[in-house]
């Protein structure tokens, strides 16, 4: 009978067997359970849109890699040096320039001159440029006549160079004259750099001007800008024909278009005619006007 009872039990441990596994406990079977819902949820866990990549840990927590993702789905990166986008404008990374200087006419010849020397000194030269400019529609509050004179205001010297500033100097077209001083006093005389205040050319020895030639501009200096003696016209306030003023050629030429070096100085090639008239030779009494402030 013992054996019977003992065949007995090893059938029903063989069909337990086939079905729970024979000699497992309780415990196990519930460590097993738990070990399937875990990797169903790194299954999920892994489960991501894009190219993100996740990780699962041991108590079932994610995290995710450096990377992140924009709304668009598009990997994005927190490089600081990248460009940003404002309202769909790609804004480019800064050069460091912030200047934002826009040049402004701060030169030109002036369209109407003195039939003499007279021009009522250098502040009547000077007031000459300042309602030219204004007339044009300049906003600049200073100009100076680029005259020298054999005494100023405290009688000494002046040096036509010494009173237009530093530069850099633009004509009406907006077109960049000279950078500075040094630049300015090895030019020469050019029809389309040498303009009026309303950006015209001055009548000269170029082919086709019109008439009268009127290129001489009157300076009373030499090519560097310093005063010349005696040639100033009584440091313009004399219409005595016996004294004479220094002139250069706005366009750079002489007779028949001649472009000899002589003829080039825009700001001292030879003097009046005379004092008491500014139009022998070739000129009229204007003056070149540089803006300060």
């Amino acid at each position: 009978m013992r054996s019977l009872q003992t065949s007995n039990a090893t059938a029903v441990c063989i069909l337990l067997l086939a079905s729970f596994g024979c000699g497992t406990s309780s415990e196990e079977t519930a460590a097993s359970t738990t070990g399937s819902s875990d990797t169903s949820t790194a299954t999920d866990a892994s489960s991501t849109s894009g190219d993100d990549t996740t990780t699962t840990t041991s108590a079932g927590e994610t995290e995710s890699s450096a990377s992140t993702t924009s709304s668009t789905g598009e990997p994005t990166s927190d490089d600081s040096t990248s460009e940003v986008t404002t309202s769909g404008t790609t804004l480019e990374p800064s050069t460091g320039d912030t200047t934002g200087d826009t040049p402004v006419m701060n030169f030109f010849v002036s369209s109407t001159g003195s039939e003499t020397g007279n021009l009522g000194g250098l502040a009547g030269a000077d007031t000459r440029c300042q309602e030219l400019a204004a007339a044009a529609g300049s906003e600049l509050g200073t100009w100076r006549a680029y005259l020298s004179a054999e005494k100023g205001d405290d009688d000494q010297p002046v040096h036509a160079r010494d009173r237009i500033g530093e530069g850099p100097w633009y004509n009406a077209e907006l077109v960049m004259l000279a950078a500075d001083l040094g630049e300015l006093h090895s030019l020469d005389g050019d029809k389309d750099l040498f303009l009026d205040e309303n950006g015209e050319r001055i009548n000269g020895q170029w082919a086709d001007s019109p008439s009268p030639n009127e290129h001489d501009i009157l300076t009373g200096s030499d090519k560097d800008g310093m005063l010349l003696e005696g040639k100033t016209c009584a440091d313009w306030t004399s219409e005595d024909p016996e004294l004479f003023a220094q002139v250069g050629h706005s366009d750079g030429l002489g007779p028949m278009m001649s472009d000899d070096e002589f003829f080039r100085p825009w700001n001292s090639v030879h003097e009046s005619g005379g004092c008491h008239d500014t139009a022998p030779k070739g000129g009229s009494g204007k003056v070149y006007c540089f803006g300060i402030e």
